[in-house]
């Protein structure tokens, strides 16, 4: 069963010149139990209704109730029920709303009396997000007033709403509207301004007392919120950093910044820490204005003996007064260090994980006054070491992580693009073969100069996988350390004759670009392998070739320079920056280009500009892989420039001089 509407609105639609007020919990308890009062100590036997919304809200008054039942037979309780408020034995009367009933959001109290009239009804209309914790900040919106006319009206409006729940009440109903004069509607003749008949100054002693004792209840309830809220917030902001960053670094120092503004104590610290290691300096700190700042200072407490055996049983450890404690002035030394950083109380937490010591927090009081750490100051400080216990195991796990997925990447990268190019490159010049070799057998009166264009094009694509497979075997061995390297001074020149008469032999079908030399005319030798050398200079100038159009332009040209490098030597183990002569070769083209952001990635394993379905010019993506392995196994350096897309490259690579 369910009312038409609220008892709020049916009572601004009977009195339309009531403007109902804003309240909060607070304020209408105090005004209740005031009200409540001038029936406890009056003589009068008035009539009482009050609306407690929920069972739960009128179990706290009940005993009350009760006294009040004894003054007057005119008691009418309702609240929605939770239990079986319906059965509760009690010298009033109960009616039980339904949950879902406007009335069990609003909060009533109408008392009508021979000598003063009262009442209160209000809506709730917004409520706290931890209602349990501010309780007394849910608001309400509605009328209080002493008015007799507005109280009998809100009497009558009531009435008939425990009618609807409990119509067997309609002739203790009928009863109480006849001995009160109680109408739902506005009646002539009632003097809503007569005098009231009340102790004023009691009511007002009430009111204000109960005032009092709900303020203290709000702020005692204030504080605990904002004491839990500010700890809940630095455990948020600590795990939070933890998950966004994964560096230990930031996770510091947030941790010492956060903790030294909570506690606001005159410093916070946090170094790593390990029982069989010497301490660090310390790294992370936050200290308050006009303190000395430790950031940098041999300082670990944790290594006293007088703290380690407290700190070994995983504690931690809360010294409130450094100039009483016995233990701390039985050690002069241990004394004047704290005196000079003017630490009067402190606490140690040990950072630990799985039994594993990691480092410490420690929080500093300074000055003349001593300082109590609470149990739960402790437990924070324990809770926030267990997070950077906890960040700094999962940096270190997700570091490893990392490393292993790249690893595990590469090799999957390097297997696709094996078997990809590999089964491509094998498969043309196979297909290739098999065509001319079958053609050859099945066409006898063949031309013999078709015969020798068949023969010579199955020779082509036969020498083409023997650079493949030969390509394979020689990046394995650059890898493996396997090759053989006989370094003695060679030629540039030389070594240049050799590789562009080659390729000119092996180019002779099809035309290619100019190539220009442009070297200087006395050349000094370099220190390195012959083949290796011829290896790298041939795989460059066949890439220039392939990706340069036939009216463009190939260039080399070699220069001297001096690079530093850095050596450290084995007595001192310092480093010293020596100058060294190098021989820069630079083979430049007139080609495709190559884009800013590739110029590294093009020495990498099967490294394709194109697609290897898709690409115009063949090739397996080792050629420069090759190059830089040899290079730097000459103890030289090798890199790539480029203007981007059609603007040419440039391929430079330096070797010692011998």
């Amino acid at each position: 069963m369910k009312s038409a509407s609220s008892l709020l609105q049916d009572l601004l639609q009977t009195l339309p010149h009531l403007r109902p007020q804003i309240y909060f919990k607070a304020s209408l308890t105090a005004l209740s139990h005031a009200m409540e009062d001038l029936v406890l100590v009056g003589k009068d036997k008035p009539l009482v209704i009050a609306n407690f919304q929920q069972e739960r809200f009128y179990r706290q008054e009940s005993r009350r109730y009760r006294r009040i039942a004894q003054r007057t037979n005119q008691v009418y309780v309702l609240a929605a029920r939770e239990s079986d408020f319906a059965a509760v034995s009690v010298p009033y009367v109960t009616i039980p709303l339904d949950p879902k009933d406007d009335l069990a959001q609003e909060w009533h109290l109408i008392i009508i009396g021979q000598k003063y009239a009262a009442c209160i009804v209000a809506l709730e209309f917004a409520s706290p997000v931890d209602a349990a914790a501010l309780d007394q900040a849910r608001q309400f919106k509605g009328i209080w007033t002493f008015d007799r006319q507005v109280s009998m009206v809100a009497a009558g409006l009531l009435l008939d709403k425990i009618l609807v729940y409990r119509p067997e009440l309609a002739a203790a109903v009928k009863r109480s509207q006849k001995r009160y004069g109680l109408s739902s509607k506005v009646l002539p003749g009632v003097e809503s301004d007569r005098i009231l008949e009340i102790d004023a100054r009691l009511f007002t002693d009430r009111l204000v007392t109960y005032l009092q004792s709900s303020q203290y209840k709000q702020l005692k309830a204030y504080r605990t919120i904002t004491k839990k809220e500010r700890n809940e917030r630095l455990i948020n902001l600590i795990t939070t950093a933890i998950r966004s960053s994964l560096k230990p670094e930031e996770v510091f120092q947030i941790t010492v910044r956060e903790l030294g503004q909570l506690f606001s104590p005159c410093r916070c610290l946090l170094y790593p820490y390990q029982v069989s290691e010497v301490p660090a300096p310390i790294d992370y700190e936050w200290v308050a204005f006009d303190f000395p700042a430790m950031k940098g200072e041999n300082w670990s407490l944790a290594t006293h003996p007088l703290f380690q055996a407290a700190l070994v049983g995983d504690r931690s450890l809360a010294i409130s007064d450094t100039a009483q404690d016995l233990g701390i002035r039985a050690d002069p030394q241990l004394s004047s260090q704290l005196e000079r950083w003017q630490i009067r109380s402190c606490l140690l937490v040990p950072i630990r994980y799985q039994g594993i010591w990691l480092g410490i927090l420690e929080l500093h009081h300074c000055g003349d006054s001593a300082y109590v750490w609470s149990d739960s100051e402790q437990a924070l400080v324990e809770a926030i070491a267990t997070s950077v216990g906890v960040a700094l195991i999962q940096a270190q796990a997700y570091r490893n992580l990392e490393t292993l997925n790249q690893q595990l990447a590469a090799l999957e990268r390097t297997q696709s693009n094996l078997i990809a190019i590999v089964g491509h490159e094998l498969r043309t010049p196979l297909s290739t073969i098999q065509i001319c070799l079958e053609s050859l057998v099945s066409e006898g009166e063949m031309p013999p100069e078709m015969q020798q264009s068949m023969l010579q094009t199955a020779l082509t694509d036969l020498e083409r996988m023997r650079r493949l497979i030969q390509d394979f075997l020689t990046l394995s061995r650059l890898e493996a350390g396997s090759m053989r390297w006989q370094i003695e001074p060679i030629s540039l020149q030389v070594s240049l004759d050799l590789v562009l008469g080659s390729l000119k032999e092996r180019l002779s079908v099809q035309p290619i670009p100019q190539i220009v030399l442009e070297l200087p005319p006395e050349l000094p030798l370099v220190q390195a392998d012959g083949e290796g050398l011829i290896e790298v200079l041939t795989k460059l100038l066949d890439n220039a070739c392939k990706f340069t159009k036939p009216d463009g332009k190939v260039t080399i040209r070699a220069q001297v320079i001096n690079l530093e490098t850095e050596l450290v030597t084995s007595v001192s183990s310092q480093r010293k920056l020596k100058l060294q002569r190098m021989l820069e070769v630079i083979i430049a083209d007139t080609g495709r280009g190559i884009e800013p952001n590739q110029l590294e990635a093009i020495f990498q394993r099967f490294y394709q500009e194109e697609g290897f379905l898709r690409r115009t010019i063949g090739g397996t993506g080792l050629g420069l892989a090759i190059c830089r392995q040899i290079i730097q196994k000459l103890g030289g350096e090798i890199w790539a420039t480029s203007g981007g897309k059609n603007q040419g490259s440039e391929f430079h690579f330096t070797l010692v001089i011998a």
